[in-house]
C-alpha cells in the first residue's frame, strides 16, 4: 500500500513574519500554493507539538498574534523563538477562510509530512524499544487521532493503521494535536506490518493482567464496530482481554489503547521521559478488547 509522503521536493518556503509586511492576500495565495501537499496543523497546540519534535513548517497564519504568543511564554518556552519567527498575523476573516473550522487559538499552519521511507525504517528498526500500536480498520477520525496522541506521550515507536482510514487525514491529525510528528504514522496492509509479536485486544484473550508485554510487541485493536478483522487474528501471536466487568459491553478506543501502553509502560518498558504531563481527552466510541 503506497500513501503519500515528502519525499518529493518541497514547495519553495513562503518568507517568515520577519521579513517584512505582506497583504492578506498575499499571505493567502501563498497558503493555497502551499496547501495541496502539506499536513494542516489545526490550533497552537497543534503547531507547538509539530514545531518540537522536529516538523518543517511552511507557513504559520494566526488572526491573534499576541494571544498566540502570550500561549507560547506560558506553555511553550523551549519553542517560542521558533513559533515567533513563524507566526504571521492576518485579519481573522482571512484565517477563517483558510481553514475548515476556525480554532479557538485562531492559529493555523502548514507542514512538510514526515517521510514515508523514514516511517517505514522507524517502524522496522530492530531491536525496538517500545511497541508499535496497530489500529486493525478503524472507522472513527477522532479516535484514531486521540490514539496517535497517546502512544506519541507514552513514547511508542509508532502507530500503524490498517484499512481505508488515512491516519494523516486533517480531521486525525487534528485529533492528535499535532503529535503525527512524535512517533511514525502510516497505513499498511497487515503483510506489510512490521516484525514483531502481535497481542490482539479479544475479549476471549488472556487476561491483560498476567502478561509482560515486551518493547518489540505490536499491539493490535479491532474496529470500532466489528472487532479484529480475520486476517489480523489470524497474524496474532497472542489474544489479551482487558478487565471489565461484565454487564459492560466494551471501552472507548483511546481508553483501551491507554490501558493496554500502561500496562506495557509499568511491567516492561516506559517513555523516555516520564516526567511532566499534561492535561486533555478525547471522545468516541470504541472497543477495549470486544466491539461496540
Amino acid at each position: 500500500m503506497t500513501d503519500p509522503a515528502s519525499d518529493l521536493p518541497p514547495v519553495s518556503p513562503v518568507p517568515s513574519a520577519s521579513a517584512g509586511p505582506r497583504t492578506p492576500s498575499d499571505v493567502a495565495a501563498a497558503w493555497h500554493r502551499q496547501a495541496g501537499d502539506s499536513v494542516l496543523l489545526d490550533g497552537f497546540h497543534a503547531l507547538k507539538h509539530a514545531v518540537r519534535f522536529g516538523a518543517r513548517v511552511r507557513i504559520a497564519l494566526t488572526a491573534d498574534r499576541a494571544g498566540a504568543l502570550a500561549l507560547a511564554d506560558e506553555l511553550a518556552g523551549d519553542v517560542r523563538d521558533t513559533l515567533a519567527e513563524l507566526l504571521t498575523e492576518v485579519p481573522h476573516e482571512t484565517y477563517a477562510a483558510l481553514v475548515p473550522r476556525p480554532h479557538p487559538t485562531a492559529v493555523a499552519a502548514l507542514a512538510v509530512r514526515p517521510s514515508r521511507a523514514d516511517n517505514l525504517r522507524r517502524l522496522a528498526h530492530t531491536p525496538r524499544t517500545a511497541p508499535v500500536v496497530v489500529l486493525d480498520n478503524p472507522r472513527n477520525l477522532g479516535n484514531a487521532g486521540a490514539v496517535i496522541r497517546l502512544a506519541a506521550g507514552f513514547g511508542a515507536t509508532g502507530v500503524v493503521t490498517t484499512g481505508t482510514l488515512d491516519p494523516w487525514h486533517p480531521t486525525v491529525v487534528r485529533g492528535g494535536a499535532g503529535l503525527h510528528f512524535a512517533t511514525a504514522v502510516e497505513r499498511l496492509t497487515v503483510e506489510e506490518l512490521p516484525s514483531g509479536p502481535v497481542f490482539a485486544l479479544d475479549p476471549e484473550g488472556e487476561d491483560i493482567r498476567s502478561l509482560e508485554l515486551p518493547d518489540d510487541a505490536l499491539l493490535a485493536f479491532g474496529s470500532e464496530r466489528s472487532g479484529l478483522s480475520a486476517e489480523l487474528r489470524a497474524r496474532a501471536d497472542h489474544l489479551v482481554a482487558l478487565p471489565m466487568r461484565p454487564q459492560v459491553s466494551s471501552y472507548n478506543l483511546a481508553t483501551s489503547v491507554a490501558m493496554t501502553l500502561y500496562h506495557w509502560s509499568a511491567t516492561s518498558g516506559s517513555p523516555s521521559s516520564a516526567t511532566g504531563g499534561a492535561t486533555g481527552g478525547a471522545t468516541g466510541g470504541a472497543p477495549g478488547g470486544a466491539p461496540v
